[in-house]
């Protein structure tokens, strides 16, 4: 399966205080091949119990609405954000350690929690006191965790990122069961059962959540501070200094277009603006709901005069292109770009494999490109839980997803691991997956928002999408 890449120059942006992202790439024209990972993990794992609790938080947010990580290539402005994707679709489900997935009737699905092992605690104290966890840290760390045998995770879906791919090879080399929870849970989902389940044993040990859910985890205490052994080879901007949690991988907005309806596919924010597009732009959510719309906000607001400072230019863009009838109100799905519903949707880069897999079977082409205006990116933070039922296994899950392995797991399912750059230089990036990634000039160009330009561009798109896009 090929899909074209069509990404333009840099333009310099934002005020001079922002961390640099030497990992972060730009894009030339590519052609990406993606493949299906096969795996299966081996042995049953345990089914998590669930009972359906919805918070407002829960109520406000949507956080993966469909599949897999397609390969990044990002060029242009960049706007690395510390608000990645915040929701997925809620489907209550358990996936065990078979990679088999039972779906449930429960809306959202609540882990439970146990105290945490003393094991746990103990292992990986080096890392708790400052440094990266030593080498023999690492190997109390997996004594203790293949004593628990087990771990608790949540939202998780096979195809998201290649996280299918992660947990067969986890279970492989540790021989340590695993039991999903709610794959296609939100970052709310997982911080409700972490809180709301304390002290059963299907507490999730660990959590992938957005930037703004890894904040109120942190603020909330439900973090152990852990710093895996890769800790020095993960960029500033991705991590939390007070090693609360690391960024594993994140993925870029771009624009999906199914070319018997889009025969032109769009190729910058601004040819979306096109009569010929009427009717047939989709966002992934309200962006006051959905991280991934949110993105795109920030993203139109860049290729429009906007800044790190100045979100306001994205919804005026969006504004204009509802008025003009471009922008659909309904929400993009998974099925409905499948099937060939919507003709345009703007959505993370690794949501759109599945959809492009699908529609070639029945003889249809979507192809996707990165705005050349205009680029934005977001990641997903990976933290272990203080107390957990296994907590030596959450920490060494966060430590095998940050590892050579688990990165190379996430490239193959499209995304870009946050340690790309040390891979790269220890040869660890095959050729093939080399020829879907960025050129090394524009690496260091990159750059990050504070966090309080994050949270001021959030709470004015919250404010101002209602009156001036949705009508609501």
């Amino acid at each position: 399966m090929t899909t074209r890449w069509t990404v333009g120059g840099y333009c310099p942006h934002g005020p001079p205080k922002f961390a640099t992202l030497c990992e972060l790439v730009s894009l030339r024209s590519l052609d990406f091949r993606f493949g299906t990972d096969q795996r299966e993990p081996s042995h049953e794992g345990e089914k998590v119990s669930e009972e359906s609790i919805q918070t407002p938080i829960q109520a406000a947010v949507e956080r993966r609405h469909f599949l897999k990580l397609g390969v990044l290539a990002a060029g242009g402005t960049a706007f690395l954000a510390a608000c990645g994707s915040s929701a997925k679709t809620v489907a209550s489900a358990t996936t065990s350690a078979t990679g088999t997935t039972t779906a449930t009737a429960t809306t959202t699905a609540a882990a439970g929690t146990t105290a945490g092992s003393a094991a746990g605690t103990t292992a990986g104290s080096a890392a708790s006191s400052g440094g990266a966890l030593s080498a023999a840290d690492l190997a109390t760390l997996v004594a203790a965790a293949q004593k628990e045998a087990k771990v608790n995770l949540i939202a998780l879906p096979d195809d998201w990122a290649n996280y299918k791919g992660n947990l067969a090879d986890f279970k492989a080399k540790y021989n340590i069961a695993f039991t999903v929870s709610n794959p296609d849970g939100s970052s709310s989902d997982e911080i409700t059962a972490v809180t709301t389940l304390k002290g059963q044993g299907t507490q999730p040990d660990s959590v992938d959540v957005s930037p703004a859910f890894a904040e109120k985890g942190k603020t909330a205490g439900l973090f152990e501070t852990f710093k895996p052994s890769t800790w020095d080879d993960i960029p500033t901007a991705l991590k939390d200094p007070d090693g609360q949690w690391v960024a594993g991988y994140y993925g870029i907005i771009c624009i999906g277009a199914v070319t018997d309806q889009a025969k032109n596919p769009p190729k910058t924010w601004a040819d979306l603006k096109k009569p010929e597009y009427k009717g047939l732009v989709v966002l992934n959510g309200d962006p006051r709901k959905s991280g991934s719309a949110l993105a795109a906000v920030f993203a139109a607001a860049l290729a429009n005069g906007g800044s790190f400072d100045n979100a306001q230019p994205g919804i005026d863009f969006f504004a204009d292109l509802k008025k003009s009838g471009n922008l659909l109100p309904t929400d993009l799905k998974a099925t409905s770009l499948a099937k060939g519903e919507v003709a345009i949707a703007i959505d993370w880069t690794y949501n759109f494999p599945g959809p492009i897999a699908q529609l070639k079977t029945a003889g249809k082409t979507l192809v996707t490109n990165v705005p050349t205006d205009g680029i934005y990116a977001g990641y997903y933070c990976q933290a272990a839980i203080k107390g957990s039922p296994n907590a030596a296994a959450g920490k060494l899950w966060v430590e095998w997803l940050v590892s050579d392995e688990g990165a190379v797991n996430y490239l193959k399912g499209g995304a870009l691991p946050a340690r790309y750059a040390s891979l790269l230089k220890a040869g660890k990036v095959t050729d093939d997956i080399k020829k879907g990634l960025p050129s090394a000039d524009l690496i260091s160009k990159i750059s990050f928002p504070t966090q309080a330009q994050t949270d001021a561009a959030t709470k004015l798109v919250t404010d101002q999408w209602g009156p001036k896009v949705a009508g609501n």
